[in-house]
């Protein structure tokens, strides 16, 4: 009698096995697949921080970079606006100047005021500040305001024929341009016809 129990009990424990068994190559199948697609993953993952560190350090790399061109130009140009108040400054000096020169003024007072002239270039000039040459030179529209614009025999077409204000640069930005007067080139006959009626 106990062997058709314990017949029964084996096949039990057998059936039990194998569902164990099965259950176990099921997961284990599971676990095997996920194991095999976990360093793919792990490597998109990987990828994908690695490009984002990359795009933030170049994007910081710039932002350091635009940051210390801006602050080397606030070291520059950062008295810009105090230098184009002084301009008026010296160009009423040298129009006292030349006043004084033409009317026979005290030339010990005309001395004077070349000197405190030539101390305030020599301060301009210490900051960085030049005069722009007009002059004779080729019509340059980023330096140059043309304010008239007429035939000269002397002085080729598109050259600066006369200067009216003198332009000044700080380092190599324009402080203010200078007023000029373009020359057309040689009067045509025309013209001359023109003017004279």
């Amino acid at each position: 009698m106990n062997e058709p129990q314990d017949e029964e009990n084996k096949k039990s424990n057998t059936i039990d096995s194998l569902e164990d068994s099965s259950l176990k190559n099921e997961t284990g199948n599971a676990a095997h697949a996920s194991a095999e697609e976990e360093p793919a993953v792990k490597a998109e993952e990987y990828q994908s921080l690695n490009s984002k560190y990359l795009r933030l350090a170049a994007e910081f790399d710039n932002y350091k970079r635009l940051s210390q061109r801006d602050q080397r130009d606030q070291i520059r140009f950062g008295n810009e606006q105090l230098l184009k108040e002084l301009l008026p400054v010296v160009d009423n000096m040298e129009r006292a100047i030349k006043a004084a020169r033409t009317n026979g003024g005290d030339a010990a007072l005309v001395q004077g005021v070349e000197l405190t002239l030539k101390q305030l270039s020599g301060v301009l000039a210490k900051f960085g500040v030049q005069a722009i040459d007009s002059a004779g030179q080729d019509f340059d529209p980023s330096a140059h305001q043309a304010v008239s614009y007429g035939p000269s025999d002397e002085v080729p077409a598109n050259k600066v024929l006369d200067e009216f204000q003198k332009g000044y640069r700080l380092h190599d930005r324009i402080l203010r341009a200078a007023m000029v007067s373009v020359s057309s080139g040689p009067a045509q006959a025309n013209e001359h016809d023109a003017t004279t009626n």
